[in-house]
């Protein structure tokens, strides 16, 4: 890499990891695409920002795709591309943005992983426990009921604690990417699961812990200790294939399905966006997809020749 590129990369990651307080995760994520970047440019004779011009922007672009990245990953290094040359520019680093002209590959429109209701209804189901002393059954009911109320992230789900959920309001306060708070309610179901687990299943998990106790974390694994995004995973699995939904479930299936259920019942995008916790209306946009029946219905009772 040359030397004067490399310093200005670690000035834009000083840039959106302090003053911008990013995640770790996207932090990393720039630094990865930067260092790919910059490694082609040196590469080429590049070891001056002020020498870069759309045209190896361009060819970098052409480098990934010859290289066998998917149309994702190269839109995701474009966003890398155009935040650092936006950086120098802010920084009057160079004189313009040389990437502001090159658009990102067409990538599709991706439809999330999504549950209708009954499918949902049926997983929630699967993990409840009719016995009070099965403290993992309360602890997976309520998880799964907590997480389909709030649309909650795996890390933030398994991050809750005790002291961010107000049951006299029913409110959780969920941590987001980047440090960022907000308040999500949750309805009655996910607040039974949540007193019935936390009067009898919680501290019986509890006084399995070697040691001290967790006394923050809200969900507790079989030693008593915080749990982790990787049983989540197991809980959803095994309340899958008990419901007998035959497709890999993953945490983030009951987010997408929270989404489309809120759009579907008539909640708009802009307050979808604040419960999800999303920094761009964009991203949850995706949520606003129309099933083929529902458009065959649209079309028959609104178009004045479909009948």
């Amino acid at each position: 890499m040359a030397h004067a590129l490399q310093m200005m990369e670690s000035r834009f990651l000083t840039y959106v990891d302090v003053e911008r307080g990013l995640a770790h995760a996207t932090v990393e994520a720039y630094r990865r695409d930067l260092d790919r970047y910059i490694e082609w440019l040196g590469d080429h004779g590049i070891d001056d920002a002020r020498q870069i011009t759309t045209l190896h922007v361009e060819a970098f672009m052409q480098a990934l795709a010859l290289a066998g990245q998917s149309g994702t990953s190269r839109a995701r290094h474009l966003a890398s591309v155009h935040m650092f040359h936006r950086f120098l520019l802010g920084e009057r680093m160079v004189p313009d943005d040389v990437s502001q002209q090159v658009r990102a590959p067409k990538t599709g429109s991706k439809l999330p992983d999504v549950l209708d209701v009954d499918e949902v209804t049926a997983l929630l189901q699967a993990a409840q426990t009719a016995d009070p002393q099965d403290a993992v059954g309360l602890r997976d009911s309520a998880l799964l009921e907590f997480m389909y109320a709030t649309g909650c992230r795996v890390s933030e789900a398994v991050g809750v604690n005790l002291d961010d959920v107000d049951f006299d309001e029913c409110v959780v306060r969920l941590m987001g990417k980047g440090g960022k708070q907000r308040l999500v309610p949750f309805g009655d179901y996910a607040r039974r699961a949540l007193e019935g687990y936390l009067r009898h299943g919680r501290p019986a998990l509890a006084a399995r812990a070697k040691g001290e106790q967790e006394m923050r974390a809200m969900f507790l694994n079989l030693r008593g200790r915080r749990l982790s995004r990787q049983s989540v995973w197991e809980v959803i699995r095994r309340a899958g294939e008990r419901a007998h939904i035959d497709r890999p479930l993953h945490p983030h299936t009951l987010r997408h399905s929270f989404a489309t259920h809120l759009i579907q019942g008539g909640a708009d995008v802009r307050t979808v966006q604040e419960l999800l916790g999303h920094a761009s209306v964009k991203t949850t946009q995706i949520y606003t997809h129309i099933s083929p029946d529902k458009l065959i219905e649209t079309y028959i009772t609104a178009h004045p020749r479909a009948k």
